[in-house]
This record gives structure tokens, C-alpha cells and sequence, in this order.
């Protein structure tokens, strides 16, 4: 109807400008006029393609979805739900972590049982005791032979990567060095403690001492009244021996101390390997030893570098030389069962 409606106006324009026209002003405003024009048309229905849907056929899963509603389960009515049908939970227990063995034979590291003596006026003397060749496996031999599968892998690489640049003369003439190195800068440090600053001046001419001793000079400033130096220890009770580098006090914790050289840094405690599984070792023994009258109850290993860059000292506090001296009973097990 509107749209007729429009069309007549646009045919008549007198009817229009009635429109616009205001009665009660005395002269008429300017108009304007306004011609529409409207298209009448239809559309053509178009089919609804459901209607030819076979609606019996999925009357069932209409129903379903039309008459779906929300679950009215709550975390509180599900954790009831829970309780009902399997009981409360149970309390949290930290996994077993894998590979944590306990000891079958276990020995404390510290011994209950041993009589400390009071200091006497000769306890400035650090001890040198010297080691009997006995039956008795040594630390090292022990740890050498009871080595992972993964060490061994290692260690192999490493030989024949050696083996490959230096040749098979070269490779033994390379470690021969290294063990003379070793047993110099030992010697040296050993004369240091002794105030024998003659002798070790003899040995620190030499270019690879005189490297080593630079690498551990701020360490020595930290170590005092040292109690024995190159000792031999054996355990008691657990049957083995060893050869103690140095016990001292390191910033005032009496400690063994197990001095190392390399060629590479090993900032951190995991980058010695098997040294702190033999410091332990070494504390187990001194504590069980008679021979010596004090107990250890920390550890000490410091990296020395050829080159003279300061060296990695390694401090075991009593909580870690425990952890360690664990992981050494299964060692020694291990190495007890295979012989």
C-alpha cells in the first residue's frame, strides 16, 4: 500500500507540494520536489531442499541433539563420585629414582667407635705412613675395574682418537709424560708443606711444575695445618688401601685433599669423573684406620692446568662425602662379587 501510495504522489506533484505546504505561515518556503520511483516486482519462491528430506528416517538423532543438556556435575560431585567408588587418594610418594642401590654390607663413613687423642706438641709433623703392599685391593684398582659401560665407551674413543694423531708409540710416550708430570707436581706441593723451599725451587725451574704450582697458588693460601702428606690408608673393616695426597684444613675444614692435573677445565665436580667416589673412599679408610688419630669428615679435590690458570677447587661438605661414599660401597660390591 505504501508503495502505491508513493507512486500517486510522484504522479500528481500538486498533491506533493500540498504536503509541504505550512498552513499557518503567511508566505509559502521554497520546495522542493521529490519524485520516487518504486519497482513492484516478485520473487520467485524458492524450493526448500529439507522438504524432501527423509524426516522419520533421522528423527531419532534430531531428538537427541534438540534434547541434550548440560551435564549438572560439578568438581566437588565428581571428587565425591571418586571417593565413593575408589576410596580416598592416596597420600603423594616421591618415585624411586632409578639406579638408587643401597649398600648390602654398609659401613658408616664416620667411625663411632674410634678414640680421638688429644693434640700433642709433635702433631706438627704431618704423617707419611707407608703403604704396605698387601692382598688388598687398592681404591684405584677398584674403581678402574668396575667401570660403566659408558666410561669404558668413552675411554676407548678417547684412546684411539689419541692413538690416531700420536701413533701407538706416541700414545705412550704422551701418557708416560703425563704420569711424570704428575708425580713432580706432587712432589713439589709435598716440599711446599715441608718448608723445604730449597728443593721445591729445584723443582719449580721445571716449565710444567712451575705451570701447575702458578694454577694452584690461590688454593694453597686457603689450606693449613696439614696432618699428612703421601699416606698410606687401609680400611679396616672393608679390606682395601690407598695412597692419601694431602690431609689439611681447607678455610678451616679438615679435609683429604686429592690433587689433580689436566689439560682441559673442569669447572665443575662432574667433570672429575670417579675423583670424589675415590675421596670418599680415602675419608671411609682414614676413619677406620688406627693408625691415624682424627676423623674427616669433608673432601677436597683441586684441578691444576699446565698452563698456569687458576685451578677448580672441588669442596665436598659432609652431606655430599655421604652421597659419594654410597655410590663407593656398591663399587666395592661390585668389584667383591667379580673376584
Amino acid at each position: 500500500v505504501r508503495m502505491q501510495f508513493l507512486q500517486i504522489l510522484s504522479r500528481k506533484l500538486g498533491s506533493l507540494e500540498m504536503l509541504f505546504q505550512i498552513p499557518f505561515c503567511q508566505k509559502q518556503f521554497p520546495h522542493t520536489c521529490l519524485s520516487t520511483s518504486a519497482c513492484v516486482y516478485s520473487k520467485k519462491k524458492k524450493g526448500n531442499s529439507y522438504e524432501h528430506v527423509d524426516q522419520e528416517k533421522y528423527k531419532n538423532l534430531v531428538h537427541s541433539v534438540t534434547s541434550y543438556k548440560t551435564s549438572a556435575q560439578t568438581p566437588e560431585t565428581i571428587l565425591e563420585e571418586d571417593n565413593l567408588l575408589y576410596g580416598p587418594p592416596a597420600k603423594h610418594r616421591p618415585p624411586i629414582k632409578a639406579g638408587t642401590k643401597t649398600p648390602k654390607n654398609w659401613v658408616p663413613l664416620i667411625n663411632p667407635s674410634k678414640r680421638i687423642l688429644p693434640v700433642s706438641s709433635e702433631s706438627n709433623v704431618p704423617m707419611k705412613i707407608g703403604l704396605q703392599r698387601t692382598k688388598m685391593p687398592s681404591v684405584t684398582r677398584i674403581l678402574q675395574q668396575t667401570l660403566s659401560p659408558q666410561q669404558i665407551f668413552y675411554l676407548e674413543r678417547w684412546k684411539q682418537k689419541m692413538i690416531e694423531e700420536l701413533g701407538k708409540e706416541g700414545f705412550e710416550e704422551y701418557t708416560k709424560n703425563l704420569f711424570l708430570q704428575g708425580e713432580l707436581f706432587h712432589s713439589a706441593l709435598e716440599s711446599l708443606f715441608l718448608s723445604e723451599e730449597t728443593a721445591a725451587k729445584e723443582q719449580g725451574k721445571d716449565d710444567v711444575v712451575a705451570g701447575y704450582l702458578s694454577s694452584v697458588e690461590h688454593v694453597l693460601e686457603d689450606i693449613s695445618e696439614v696432618k699428612a702428606l703421601e699416606s698410606g690408608v687401609h680400611h679396616e673393616t672393608l679390606q682395601y688401601l690407598g695412597l692419601v695426597d694431602c690431609v689439611a684444613k681447607y678455610r678451616g675444614r679438615l679435609c683429604v685433599i686429592d690433587w689433580k692435573t689436566s689439560e682441559k677445565p673442569k669447572p665443575f665436580l662432574q667433570n672429575t669423573y670417579d675423583n670424589p667416589l675415590q675421596v670418599a673412599a680415602y675419608i671411609g679408610a682414614i676413619n677406620h684406620d688406627a693408625n691415624y688419630d682424627f676423623q674427616v669428615h669433608c673432601g677436597l679435590i683441586v684441578v691444576a692446568y699446565k698452563n698456569g690458570s687458576p685451578a677448580h677447587p672441588h669442596f665436598m661438605d659432609p652431606d655430599l662425602c655421604s652421597q659419594y661414599w654410597n655410590k663407593w660401597l656398591l663399587r666395592l660390591e661390585e668389584y667383591m662379587d667379580k673376584n
